[in-house]
């Protein structure tokens, strides 16, 4: 018998992008590793991958985070 039972994290209401499967979920469905989230609604979820691609593309745009050659 296990002492600690291993739970995702996260609460119901809140919505994530699951990496593994691709899919929407509504609360802890999926380990934290496999998930971008939490979101405020699942349309804004759905969004995740393109929100992440904006994201990355502005941070290398970002001349804070450019090294000088």
């Amino acid at each position: 018998m296990a002492l600690f039972k291993r739970r995702a994290a996260g609460k119901p209401g809140e919505w994530y992008y699951c990496l593994e499967h691709g899919t929407v979920e509504e609360g802890p469905q999926c380990r934290a590793a496999d998930r971008l989230g939490p979101y405020g609604s699942r349309e804004e979820a759905s969004h995740a991958m393109e929100t992440a691609r904006e994201r990355n593309e502005a941070w290398r745009e970002d001349p804070r985070w450019k090294d000088e050659d």
